[in-house]
């Protein structure tokens, strides 16, 4: 006998019938059914849709422009000289 016994679960809709009754029951069921339908549409229809392509950076946008140091670098084969 566990936690969740049927004699559990009928107490438990028994209690749920009394509060809410029938009539409420059945219009909490198709509400709730009309909702998922709802989010799965939503949910299809943004997969389906492309994404907007993104804006091309300005002349005077610097934070999508990339940046690099002026110079070169240079090798050095002199070890350097203790003084």
């Amino acid at each position: 006998m566990g936690i969740f016994d049927w004699k559990h679960w009928l107490i438990i809709l028994i209690v749920v019938v009394l509060v809410f009754g029938t009539k409420r029951l059945k219009t909490l069921g198709s509400d709730v059914g009309e909702a998922i339908k709802g989010f799965r549409k939503a949910v299809n229809t943004e997969d389906g849709e492309h994404k907007p392509a993104p804006a091309e950076p300005q002349a005077g946008d610097t934070l999508n422009k990339p940046q690099t140091l002026e110079g070169q670098a240079q090798k050095v084969d002199a070890p350097l000289r203790k003084d």
